[in-house]
């Protein structure tokens, strides 16, 4: 059953994976038979030669970045399943199309004369509607700072009217920091977006367990415009990306001095993720007391100084096809030690802990993931795009 409380703060144990890399596929042999008929053809038969087709996947050597681009502060990758362009977003306030592997010359749509890019502002994600192809949706910081997300209409899958924006929502901001970021359309069809406490240090603002404030959780927004924005969950520090994978919400939420954390946890509203009671798995004021009672328990931890860890980048879950080891993992990283880390979630455990970053390398300050239509990942940096790549 998958764990909501808190029963205690305790560290996640690490394990080893061992991962079968060969596959075998067989054909179902068929026979089809015409039967005679009444005419004075003589009968005849037609017979199809069972096939059998075997395929073995040569075992992974290792991982690697490909780098795909140098660009200025790439943060964000998306792409609707099975489309050919995917869409590279810049802090600075550009998106950009990503065909075949490379960025196109122009960008798809430039808003950077609308967006505040400096410190943790700037254009943080995208969007693109589940079902309406002409529409998407941008998270920014606008000239005051303060948090903006609008719908856009593309006009071809590589230019978008920047004259078409419909503002969704906007909320003020009272600090530079602690902005959140993250976009993404759950099952339902609703957007939810992910934004800090308001910033400043050890929620000064109060707003981390505020229920009548849009800040330190996750917004539940209809593009529809049926509904005002809400409160979906609360207890955030700065959720500056989340991933949601079928049911499941995988939320990395950044730290104050000691710990970040990766929380893994259904779909549902009302979530609790415990900031400022707890940082991580540790009682962040326990002189105030630390009452965890209805709190999402983070399935892991990473301590500041661990492989100079500072920052978490979350991170996706992986369902693409070209690495098959990966399926299932979830995929993570840090701002400031740009190493590459996974987990499996098994009912609200993290399980088969590995470290990717010997085999892939720092490519350097890692800012974001992504995947293309294929459902390939690809890592941003400040400075540029990397894909993940097989080495076999």
């Amino acid at each position: 059953m998958r764990r909501l409380l808190i029963p205690s703060l305790l560290a996640i144990t690490a394990c080893t994976v061992t991962v079968d890399v060969s596959t075998t596929t067989s054909q179902t042999p068929s026979s089809t038979t015409i039967v005679p008929t009444t005419t004075t053809v003589p009968p005849t038969t037609t017979t199809t030669v069972p096939t059998t087709t075997t395929t073995t996947l040569v075992p992974l050597q290792s991982l690697a970045y490909q780098e795909v681009a140098v660009m200025q502060f790439p943060v964000q990758v998306v792409a609707r399943p099975g489309e050919e362009t995917a869409y590279v977003i810049t802090k600075t306030g550009e998106v950009w199309a990503l065909v075949g592997g490379e960025v196109a010359p122009e960008p798809v749509l430039d808003i950077s004369d609308r967006v505040r890019s400096e410190g943790e502002r700037g254009l943080l994600s995208m969007a693109l509607h589940p079902t309406d192809t002409t529409r998407f949706y941008l998270h920014y910081s606008d000239g005051n700072g303060d948090t903006v997300v609008s719908e856009f209409t593309f006009v071809s899958p590589t230019e978008a009217d920047p004259e078409s924006e419909r503002m969704l929502l906007q909320a003020d901001q009272p600090a530079p920091n602690h902005n959140g970021g993250m976009l993404q359309f759950a099952p339902d069809g609703s957007l939810l977006l992910g934004l800090g406490d308001g910033g400043g240090s050890g929620d000064r603002y109060g707003n981390g367990q505020n229920p009548d404030t849009l800040l330190g959780g996750l917004v539940i927004i209809d593009v529809e415009g049926d509904s005002e924005p809400a409160s979906y969950a609360k207890g955030l520090r700065n959720p500056w990306r989340f991933w949601i994978d079928g049911t499941l919400l995988y939320v990395a939420d950044v730290g104050q001095n000691a710990y970040e954390e990766v929380s893994v946890v259904e779909l549902v509203p009302g979530l609790n993720f415990g900031w400022p009671i707890t940082e991580a798995l540790h009682c962040y004021r326990p002189s105030s007391g630390c009452d965890t009672s209805g709190q999402v328990i983070p399935v892991l931890e990473v301590e500041h100084g661990d492989a100079g860890t500072c920052s978490i980048t979350g991170g996706l879950v992986y369902r693409g096809a070209a690495i098959p080891e990966l399926v299932g993992l979830y995929l993570y990283s840090d701002y400031c030690g740009g190493w590459l880390r996974s987990f499996r979630d098994d009912d609200g455990e993290a399980v088969d802990p590995t470290d990717w970053t010997e085999q892939v390398g720092v490519p350097g300050s890692v800012t974001g993931f992504g995947v293309d239509g294929a459902g390939e990942v690809y890592v941003t940096t400040v400075e540029g795009l990397f894909a993940l790549v097989a080495v076999r």
